[in-house]
């Protein structure tokens, strides 16, 4: 049979930018070079389906490239928040995405479709993909062995391949690539920093393991289509699929349908439960390393503890995981005070599963919090988990991924363009990425910190620089009127952990609204509540809360606080300025990553002198002006 030539097309000779993987960072920086006229290649390998919990800041990175239309219509379980419960004592803490507008919701995403959809979508704005075609090796410039100049590549196509033969037989192509700058994208793999430059640092304070696998309803009548395509209702679609299997958090509420993610009883992790349009729910559990390990030391036959049993055996510290694969919903309660859920004996767990976990369905993962020193030099970006990854706790790994996707294109693109030279191009992505990954990073270290109840060791996995370019405006509220000129320490940083982890407070949409009628009240409501003023020295908040018995502006409308209008009961007027306090500080907090969330904080904020120029067509660096 003739073979034709889409059965033998292969990658160029030489291309302007080549992009080792077809990940979200690889295709997002695809797309936005592309529209920029560059011709691009990506040399995408093998995907592996997952799951990923999103936040809200990825809608206006899709949005800049002309993706977020596309995703939204795919059908994916639309995420309105979060829920984090750190004790199971206390109610959970509920992060409401659509209180800060009805577009500003999440997506609980199936990888596998998520990376398709982006990298279909940088073919269509003119990138050139080359799927099943694996980078073998990079070569680097004989005089100048930093630069890297081309790749070597393979490329498989197997019968089921869009390339293949019609007689199916399997061909294997051999060559080599040229390329004017290379971004690596490669995931966690990482080629450049492990197997040439071999400058990642491991994050010691977040030596943790991940285990994780797949469960459908048992009473599943009805298997739901993930292609359901424009239109789709993604919460109808997983409501039928579910059946009665699994439980709901937040059900009939506007909570319907977030992830809930939960602290472990024995203080050694966490765990989520994230919601999927599929029908299916991804289950999995974050445990300290180190405790994970030692649990197969503790069994009679170790070497019959396998993953999943080791999986389903932890499965019980995390009771309102549970809950919710019996089948019982989780509800949450504006009343502090409230009892926790009823707890399900470990005895009776496998007897009242409503769901099953997918045969073959658990994956297990570790050493994946990690970063490097550098993400670029000459002719060189490295995006995306091939060098940097903190956690998948706070969801932050694809908004890194299209920030550090950005800042590489930009930058490539203000060196090509003589907005500065190569050199200093590439040092500000670095920076970019570092001050973004610490910025996170912090915040996941605090959480930690809470669900470990105890000061972790953490000065040596934070670089001091890209902390105080990070929270420039946190070092003076925490260190007062000491000398900034002095050298991050533990115990600052241990204090920066306690300020972060206000991001997490339980509280509630009914109490920030309350919060907010009281303050307008004082005539503080702008100043106080809107999270992209700067950072407020909390003792301001201490004169601005003090409880006025003679206004009727103390007992507004706090629910459950139990205040009342003549200001008679002390207690619930206490109530009310220690729940008012919990909101103010959460809102302080969240100003510490607030220019995270959106992507025109690239124009904003100024790093070694340069700002992003978000124009498109005109894409690059601008010089700040010097005052």
């Amino acid at each position: 049979m003739t073979e034709t030539q889409q059965d033998l097309v292969v990658p160029a000779k030489h291309v302007e930018i080549l992009i080792i993987g077809g990940g979200p960072a690889g295709s997002y920086a695809a797309s936005v070079l592309s529209r920029e006229g560059i011709d691009v290649a990506i040399l995408e390998s093998a995907k592996f389906p997952r799951c990923e919990s999103l936040i809200p800041s990825v809608r206006p990175y899709l949005g800049f490239v002309g993706a977020e239309e596309k995703v939204i219509n795919h059908g994916f379980t639309e995420k309105p928040g979060s829920a984090i419960k750190f004790n199971q004592f206390k109610r959970e803490g509920y992060t409401d995405f659509v209180a800060l507008g009805a577009d500003n919701s999440a997506w609980n995403v199936i990888r596998s479709e998520f990376d398709q959809l982006l990298l279909n979508h940088a073919r269509e704005c003119g990138a050139n993909v080359y799927e099943e075609t694996k980078v073998t090796s990079i070569a680097f410039d004989p005089i100048d062995p930093e630069k890297p100049v081309s790749v070597s590549w393979t490329r498989s196509c197997t019968p089921e391949s869009l390339n293949a033969a019609q007689d199916g037989v399997i061909k294997t192509f051999h060559g080599s690539t040229t390329f004017t700058h290379l971004i690596d994208a490669s995931g966690r793999a990482g080629l450049l920093s492990t197997k040439y430059f071999k400058n990642r640092h491991f994050n010691a304070s977040l030596k943790n393991i991940a285990v994780w696998g797949y469960w459908h309803s048992l009473t599943c009548d009805e298997e739901p289509n993930s292609e359901q395509g424009a239109g789709h209702n993604a919460k109808e679609s997983y409501n039928r699929g579910r059946g009665a299997g699994f439980g709901m958090y937040g059900k009939g509420t506007s909570r319907e349908g977030a992830p809930w993610f939960e602290a472990l009883t024995d203080e050694s992790g966490w765990a989520w439960f994230i919601p999927l349009h599929n029908g299916k729910t991804s289950v999995g559990i974050v445990m300290n390393q180190e405790k994970y390990n030692g649990q197969a030391k503790t069994r009679p036959s170790s070497s019959e503890f396998s993953l999943v049993s080791r999986y389903l055996s932890n499965l019980h510290l995390a009771p309102g995981v549970v809950r919710l694969l019996c089948g019982k919903d989780v509800c949450h309660s504006a009343d502090e005070t409230s009892k926790p859920e009823l707890k399900i004996p470990v005895n009776e767990e496998k007897s009242q599963m409503q769901a099953e976990l997918e045969p073959g369905s658990v994956r297990s993962a570790s050493d994946f919090s990690y970063s490097a020193p550098s993400y670029a030099g000459k002719g060189f970006r490295i995006v995306g988990d091939a060098g940097a990854f903190i956690d998948p706790f706070f969801s932050s790994g694809i908004h890194l991924a299209f920030t550090g996707a950005l800042s590489a294109a930009a930058t490539i693109c203000a060196s090509r363009r003589g907005h500065c030279t190569e050199a200093e191009a590439a040092m500000w992505h670095t920076k970019r990425v570092a001050v973004s990954y610490t910025r996170f990073q912090v915040v996941v270290l605090s959480a930690y910190k809470q669900m470990r109840a105890q000061s972790m060791d953490v000065l040596s996995d934070v670089d001091e620089d890209n902390f105080d370019r990070a929270f420039a405006y946190l070092r003076p509220v925490i260190q007062g009127a000491s000398d900034m000129g002095t050298r991050l320490s533990e115990s600052e940083l241990q204090r920066s952990l306690d300020f972060c982890i206000n991001l997490f407070n339980p509280t509630s949409p009914a109490e920030h609204k309350a919060v907010e009628g009281r303050l307008a009240c004082l005539g503080k409501n702008k100043e106080l509540m809107d999270v992209a003023k700067p950072i407020i020295d909390p003792k301001t908040f201490e004169d601005v809360l003090k409880v006025r018995t003679t206004t009727t502006c103390c007992p507004s409308a706090m629910p459950g606080s139990g205040d009342k209008v003549d200001g008679t009961d002390a207690t619930g007027c206490a109530d009310l300025e220690s729940k008012s306090r919990m909101v103010l500080d959460k809102i302080n907090a969240r100003r510490l990553v607030h220019s995270e969330y959106a992507i025109n904080n690239l124009e904003a904020e100024e790093l070694l002198g340069y700002t992003v120029r978000l124009e498109k067509g005109r894409l690059g660096l601008t010089k700040v002006a010097l005052d």
